[in-house]
């Protein structure tokens, strides 16, 4: 099994790099699956919208919803991240080497969201590789049973770990 993650700091970062990694992959003829994040800036009064793409080739989902310039509260809209994992599921039907999951989240670490999809993705032999926070990362280390590599967030790192075969390969 080959399961890794990678955190990044800065906001919206490490969303463009997972999607920019699923795409240089997807020219080389990587088979993906999973889903990657897109985020459309707005002006200082809406902040971005959240968007996820399902891989490897859409459709798109939005998954934040606007609760008003003001807000504190959390935007993620529950229902349409459903809707995007049943969407991925489905994708997950076809033959795939690599599942790309934006944030092994809040979602993931309380045992729901895609947590199931990255179990099925390991199962079936493809690497795995999601995102995720400080908050998260020893969530993800136990849900893993400890053999989750930490990656550099850099796309030579991250392509490098795919080019490597596991261990027991």
């Amino acid at each position: 099994m080959k399961i890794a993650y990678t955190m990044t700091e800065g906001r919206g970062e490490l969303d463009l790099l997972l999607a920019n990694f699923a795409e240089t992959l997807r020219l080389r003829g990587v088979r993906t699956s999973g889903i990657v994040q897109i985020n459309t800036e707005h002006d200082s009064s809406h902040r971005c919208d959240m968007d996820v793409k399902v891989l490897p080739d859409g459709p798109e989902v939005r998954i934040s919803q606007y609760l008003g310039k003001d807000s504190k509260g959390c935007r993620l809209n529950p229902e349409a991240l459903e809707t995007a994992a049943a969407k991925v599921s489905q994708s997950m039907e076809n033959p795939f080497d690599i599942f790309i999951l934006n944030k092994f989240g809040k979602q993931e670490a309380d045992g729901r969201g895609f947590r199931d999809m990255i179990g099925t993705a390991l199962d079936k032999g493809a690497a795995v590789l999601v995102g995720t926070n400080a908050m998260n990362e020893q969530k993800l280390i136990d849900f893993s049973g400890g053999i989750a590599t930490s990656v550099a967030p850099t796309p030579e790192a991250l392509l490098s770990w795919f080019e490597t075969p596991a261990a027991s390969e």
